[in-house]
């Protein structure tokens, strides 16, 4: 058995489209607080830092996705071997319509708080809950939930 089984992460248009959108975003919102500054001084900072922040963004969204989410025997990896979440610490999968998640992934419950982090565009974990997709293929993510169902199931039929 490979020690990757099931890997997701994000093709190269998907990569593209998104820093294409966050960087024109804040280059607008930094343009429109210095070309056509509005009347009050605190909306033209508020507009100048939220691009600067939309273009950070962008740049760490551009590096976050050139990993992938790996699922191993014991966990849910990035492919630079930052562990996500253990297989054991997950109590349920979720990719419901209506679940608080990702675009285009699925949602891990987990059994106790992680401390949070985040790979934009990739994955976030804060508290008991794990998103999983973003700039990701759905089937990707659908072929790696149901994998991590199977694993729950057989975990605690066992």
């Amino acid at each position: 058995m490979n020690e990757f089984q099931v890997r997701v992460e994000a093709s190269g248009p998907r990569r593209v489209f998104a820093l294409v959108v966050l960087a024109v975003l804040g280059g607008t919102l930094v343009y429109v607080g210095l070309a056509t500054p509005p009347q009050s001084l605190g909306w033209q900072v508020f507009l100048i830092v939220a691009g600067l922040a939309a273009l950070a963004l962008s740049v760490r969204t551009w590096q976050a996705t050139e990993e992938a989410v790996v699922l191993r025997e014991d966990g849910l990896y990035e492919t630079g071997g930052r562990q996500i979440c253990r297989v054991e610490d997950v109590e349920s999968v979720d990719r419901g319509l209506f679940a608080f998640k990702p675009s285009n992934g699925f949602l891990v419950r987990l059994k106790t708080p992680q401390p949070r982090a985040w790979a934009p565009g990739l994955w976030w974990r804060l508290g008991r809950r794990v998103g999983i997709g973003g700039v990701t293929p759905g089937a990707q993510a659908r072929v790696m939930a149901d994998v991590l169902t199977a694993r729950i199931m057989e975990r605690d039929r066992g």
